[in-house]
């Protein structure tokens, strides 16, 4: 099917300061996303609180408001731009770009103003934002889940960690990196993260659930268009096990030590995931963990929008998924679109690579002495760096300006690798 002709100006809330969860990956994914609709054209109005940004850079859109990533300041500037064909495309600036719209549209703006949201609409966003509608969704296709439950309260927060037992994950709905969240052993530390989380949700709610600290995590990154062409761009393995954020963790991609049956498994899970969540155009990435005792696999969370694994798994292989994403959100479909490193094959065509690529957290604690090291659910780091030729990891380790330990006999030598 043809790109949409009914759609005449597309508004882009990108992700605002680069901030510790959210950093320069959403600049990455703004700024294709602007140049692929460009290319289309599509009249791009931004709205992006950093000027630093390549994305803020005069030629990539038609109209820029540094404006803050508020519901009122984007409300405002749909007001300004409200015309006819215009469409608000929320899903390539975060965490942030996503709960600003959700606001915005909770809150009548676009249906006041004629707006339409594309790429994820607000029911797909509640779908796979909210705890306890993405548990039940989960469930009643037959994925197995962590026991739990949904707290609004400290009162009913406290029954939910009773019926669970601890030690328990909490899990605060529609934040930033794990922001506010964290592992309880112990019913003090449970008073704290649970209230903690209450504060830092949107909504004001957490989710409580069984602790799986210590099993391996993975992540497919999924791609859906309106035909129902589903692709698996990517398989990311986190070498930290389950406790540990996703974007502090050492991860590797494609997966290594998943057999070929359990990666069957979870990509069948991946493709009911998001049939049924009803992302239908763009991409999505969804995390599972696996027991390496008993080969257990749980569905931990999802998210409906460009993430920070995307922009890895762009560069991992080579599929542009913020790019093909915004074209799949105007009306393309997968086998429309062309692989832009083949230039043959369509890009329902899923990506194979010969080669692993190592994602490196960069961490700055020397900046903040007082702040906790200790790496939990809540994302620390401050950047990455990555590498994808021979001895991945020492190359990563070295781009990332961290000193490589290689033991030697009875001794330790430290290095620093050659970029």
């Amino acid at each position: 099917m043809p790109r949409r002709t009914d759609l005449k100006t597309i508004m882009i809330i990108g992700s605002g300061p680069i901030v510790i969860g959210q950093g320069c990956e959403f600049d990455y994914s703004g700024t294709q996303a602007c140049k692929a609709l460009r290319e289309e054209g599509y009249r791009i109005v931004l709205i992006n609180s950093n000027p630093a940004t390549i994305m803020t850079d005069p030629q990539m859109a038609d109209r820029t408001y540094i404006e803050p990533i508020t519901p009122e300041a984007v409300a405002k500037v749909l007001e300004i731009e409200q015309s006819e064909g215009l469409a608000l495309l929320p899903t390539m600036g975060g965490q942030t770009g996503l709960n600003v719209a959700v606001a915005v549209a909770d809150a009548g703006v676009l249906e006041r103003f004629g707006v339409e949201m594309i790429g994820a609409t607000r029911e797909v966003i509640h779908r796979a934002e909210d705890r306890t509608e993405f548990k039940r969704i989960c469930l009643s296709i037959g994925l197995d889940v962590p026991a739990s439950g949904i707290g609004h309260t400290m009162d009913e927060s406290r029954r939910i960690a009773a019926e669970v037992g601890l030690p328990v994950c909490i899990r605060p709905a529609y934040t930033l990196g794990g922001t506010g969240g964290g592992f309880a052993f112990n019913i003090e530390e449970f008073e704290e993260i649970a209230s903690r989380g209450l504060r830092a949700s949107p909504v004001s709610e957490i989710l409580i659930e069984q602790s799986v600290l210590g099993w391996k995590e993975y992540e497919l990154e999924v791609m859906r268009d309106k035909a129902d062409n589903v692709v698996i761009v990517c398989s990311i393995e986190n070498i930290d096990p389950m406790g540990v954020h996703t974007g502090d963790s050492i991860t590797v991609a494609p997966a290594q030590t998943l057999t070929d049956k359990e990666y069957q498994r979870m990509r069948d899970a991946a493709l009911a995931i998001i049939r049924a969540i009803g992302v239908e155009t763009g991409g999505s990435n969804i995390q599972f963990a696996v027991d390496p005792e008993t080969g257990r696999m749980i569905v931990v969370e999802m998210n409906p929008r460009v993430s920070r694994s995307s922009a890895l798994a762009s560069k991992a292989t080579g599929f542009p998924i913020a790019k093909i994403a915004a074209k799949l959100a105007v009306g393309y479909t997968l086998d429309e679109l062309a692989n832009d490193i083949t230039e043959k094959t369509p890009a329902c065509f899923e990506p194979t690579i010969d080669y692993v690529v190592t994602k490196i957290p960069r961490w700055t604690f020397e900046k903040f002495p007082e702040a906790d090291e200790t790496l939990t659910t809540q994302m620390k780091s401050v950047g990455e760096a990555s590498s994808r030729q021979s001895s991945s990891i020492v190359r990563a380790l070295s781009a990332a300006e961290m000193p490589v330990v290689i033991p030697v006999a009875a001794s330790t030598v430290t290095v620093k690798a050659v970029p």
